[in-house]
Formats: C-alpha cells, structure tokens, sequence
C-alpha cells in the first residue's frame, strides 16, 4: 500500500513526494526498500503497489523492476479497507486461489530472515485454516503511537509462535498502554495481513457488505471496459481494522521477531538516528550548540540551534518546521492550516 500522504513528515513530505517515496533511513526510498525485502520471499512479477491516481506517474518512475500493469491505480484515497479490497479484486482476476499478503509501503524492517519466517508461518496458517493471518510484533516500551492486537495465551496447532486473536485495541493512553505491556498478551499491530483472496472476499461480504457490493460493480466495470470512478468516488472511507479485522472471529495473529517501526513521526526517526552524547542528531547542513535530545535534518540551508533542547527542526529549501518533541503528532495541524491559506507549501 503505497497511497499516503505522510502529513506528519511535513516539510520533507509533500503531495506529489510523499513518506513512501522519501529517503527518510538511507538511499532508498522506504517504498523500494519494501520491494527489496519483499523480493526476498517472492518474485518481482508477484509484487503488487496500490496507490493514489495523482502519485502513480512518479511511483512507475521511481521504483525498479515492479511490472507497469502491476501497479493498481485508487481514483481517490479511501482509507485502507477499499484499498485492499481493490488490490485483492485485482489478484483474484490472475488466480482466484491467491494467497495475499498486506503490506504498508513506509514501514521499517531489521531481521529479513524473521520477516521471512514471520511470512511464512502466516502464509501456512492461512491456507490451512481458511482464517485472517496478522503480524504483531512484541511491545518494547508502552507506545501510544501504535495499535495492540490482544492475543490468546496458547499458541495454534503446529505453530509455537501464533494465537488466536481476542481483540484488537485502538491507540491507548499512556496508562492502558503501560498495561497492554506488563499484561503479555498484546502485541503491536505492524499493518501486515496474509489471507486467501476468497477467505478475505467472503469475510468482506459478511462484515462489509457495502463495500463488498461495490467491489463487485467495479468489477463489471472492467470487464466491460467501463470508467468506475463514480463507483468509487461514493464508497466510504474505512480502515481495515475497523471495518474487517475487529469484526471477524478467525483472525490469528504470528508474533515476529523481527524488528519493526512504522516511522509515523519525526521523533521515531530521532530513536533509530545516531546521537551525540547531548543525545542529539543532525543530518544534512545545520549544529547545535549547548542544546540536548534535538533532532535536526536540512535538506537545504544551513541551521543552527543554540541552548535549546527537545526540539525537532526540519528543513527544506522553502519551509522550517519547529516543533517540541512533545508535539510532533500535531504537525497535521500545520498542514490542515496550509491547505486554506498556503496550499503551494503542500
């Protein structure tokens, strides 16, 4: 799932150059990085991208190798439930056996041979037992940031790292999250799913029936050659976690071991940056001086801070951002307020 816009990443992400297509850990972009660790478990010809209508000219241009037919085209963003469902309705055309695996275009991954057994396992679980398949990783620290999946306490048959799901949790509070931790039974939700297309058709059908019929419009639609925006234009916006995964009893999730981030915010790329021994870090052209726990990244002129601390500042060759770490989650509201007085900015 490539179609983002990564509000949160402002100034460096912007409409036409969002998060996925950012180099935000390396020379890569976090969406090639995702096909190359994706090209590990399965080849070129079986990646899929689904994205937003205005970013598939850069997304074709941008990554290496993925077939132009293999990238599905939304005419508009609806949250990740229509996505998916356009994805599979896409795969089901080309083997209606499919199994299909989720998979957000902007996460970070460390341990590629985990994530393979990770997908593995889940692949296996899900062909076997006509479920739901998630990944969950273990907590590390009581985030508030992340989603839980809560998780019976005996594993499956023939799988000593995978469980039935009880329930899934929205972003808790601080003191719910430091729960979830010392509880044992609930991991993060990494936004991985693996399950056969019919299974996902069916539960789709059961649990969003709306959304079902609309999938099946549109795809009269393009056998018949004929334009579905209009179709998809009257579709509600809905996540999948909502609208499907706490809806469903077969849900299973594999617990993984590798690590994982879904780099939402500046302050999380501040955690996996090198520090000093401020615990400050800077990348491109700027210095901090008497200041502790910043972060700074120019992309462009040279800045410098002087005897301020938790601070993020982030620039770009025409805007500054200037936030406490504190607050880095309402950088949205910044770009809300772009949108009806500086919408060049966006």
């Amino acid at each position: 799932m490539a179609g983002g816009s990564g509000t949160r990443f402002w100034p460096l992400s912007r409409n036409n150059n969002p998060k996925q297509l950012l180099n935000i850990i390396g020379e890569k972009s976090m969406l090639q990085i995702t096909i190359d660790r994706l090209l590990k478990v399965k080849k070129i010809e079986d990646i899929f991208i689904i994205t937003r209508s205005d970013l598939a000219p850069q997304i074709k241009e941008h990554v290496n190798g993925i077939p132009s037919e293999n990238i599905i085209i939304e005419p508009e963003g609806k949250n990740t439930a229509p996505c998916i469902a356009l994805a599979a309705l896409r795969i089901a055309e080309i083997n209606e056996n499919a199994t299909m695996g989720v998979f957000p275009a902007d996460h970070l991954v460390i341990g590629h041979k985990e994530f393979e057994k990770a997908i593995n396992s889940s692949i296996d679980i899900a062909n076997n037992n006509q479920g739901l398949v998630t990944v969950g990783m273990e907590p590390k620290f009581p985030s508030i940031a992340y989603g839980y999946i809560q998780h019976e306490l005996e594993n499956i048959k023939d799988h000593s790292n995978a469980f039935r799901v009880k329930a899934f949790a929205e972003k808790p509070h601080l003191g719910l999250a430091k729960r979830f931790l010392k509880s044992k039974d609930f991991l993060w939700n990494g936004g991985i799913f693996i399950w056969n297309v019919d299974v996902f058709m069916n539960s789709l059908n059961k649990h969003m029936p709306e959304l079902y019929d609309s999938i099946n419009m549109i795809k009269q639609c393009i056998n018949t050659g004929e334009n579905y925006d209009e179709i998809w234009h009257n579709i509600s916006p809905e996540s999948i976690d909502y609208g499907l995964m706490e809806k469903s009893d077969n849900i299973y999730v594999v617990k993984a071991k590798f690590e994982w981030s879904d780099l939402g915010s500046w302050n999380i790329i501040h955690e996996i940056s090198p520090k000093n021994k401020q615990g400050n870090s800077i990348i491109g052209n700027g210095m901090i001086v008497e200041g502790n726990n910043n972060f700074l990244r120019s992309n462009g002129q040279f800045i410098a801070l002087l005897g301020v601390d938790n601070l993020v500042v982030v620039g770009t060759d025409d805007a500054i951002l200037v936030v406490n770490k504190e607050r880095v989650e309402e950088v949205k509201k910044i770009v809300e307020y772009l949108k009806d007085n500086k919408e060049d900015l966006l």
